[in-house]
């Protein structure tokens, strides 16, 4: 019995110096320990606002539009006509107030000239060639081009009427 503690005792002693902490090796081995912050003098990156959020009210767009003159009241017969034009032309693509396969037209007009507008409803294949805007339109809309529906400039106009109500 007492061959059979010191036997016991040894086994114990030398489990314990060999999983023991010897100071030299968690010197040498990996720390999980988190390190003072060191400063940095990386500048950080401006954030890309994606094409449909940037605001640009100058650009006019390339297309037989050059000038429109809003006024300071909706029309609401010619409103009511582009509503109607929307939802039969539009509505396979664009959702009012949401983004969709294109854009949404809701406030439009805080982010983009009249002109481009309309240039860009009765012209798309020329602005997306060219125009830099409708360019990254197209990228962030994943390549989707937006279809010629052959709108008159009447119509073009009623749906720019129509979108001013969109609040």
């Amino acid at each position: 019995m007492k061959t059979t503690l010191k036997l016991m005792t040894a086994l114990f002693v030398t489990l314990l110096i060999s999983c023991g902490g010897k100071e030299e090796k968690k010197k040498e081995g990996f720390s999980y320990q988190k390190k003072a912050p060191t400063e940095q003098t990386t500048t950080k990156k401006a954030e890309k606002i994606p094409a449909s959020k940037r605001i640009d009210l100058t650009n006019k767009g390339i297309g037989p539009i050059k000038s429109v003159t809003l006024s300071t009241e909706v029309d609401q017969k010619m409103a009511t006509h582009g509503a109607d034009v929307f939802k039969k032309m539009c509505t396979a693509c664009h959702r009012p107030d949401k983004k969709f396969i294109g854009p949404a037209p809701k406030n439009i007009l805080d982010r983009r000239a009249p002109e481009w507008v309309m240039n860009m409803i009765l012209n798309p294949e020329e602005m997306t060639q060219k125009d830099p805007l409708a360019k990254e339109l197209l990228i962030e809309f994943n390549g989707s081009p937006m279809a010629n529906q052959n709108l008159s400039e009447e119509d073009a106009r009623a749906v720019l009427e129509y979108f001013r109500t969109l609040k």
